[in-house]
């Protein structure tokens, strides 16, 4: 199992903890599994966070 798959399985989990059904708690799932996956993803040198986040400011 790769990081930025413990990454993802961390974020929902912390999704289910902080937030019990309804809409916004699908959401919130969503976007903390998304940013989940993307640290996991950013340690394993698969995505790099640095480069993205330089882009999108100028």
């Amino acid at each position: 199992m790769t990081t930025s798959t413990l990454g993802l399985i961390a974020g929902l989990l912390l999704t289910i903890a902080v937030v019990t059904g309804g809409l916004v708690g699908l959401l919130l799932g969503v976007v903390l599994g998304a940013a989940g996956y993307l640290v996991g993803a950013h340690v394993d040198g698969q995505v790099d966070l640095g480069e993205l986040l330089r882009n999108r400011r100028g």
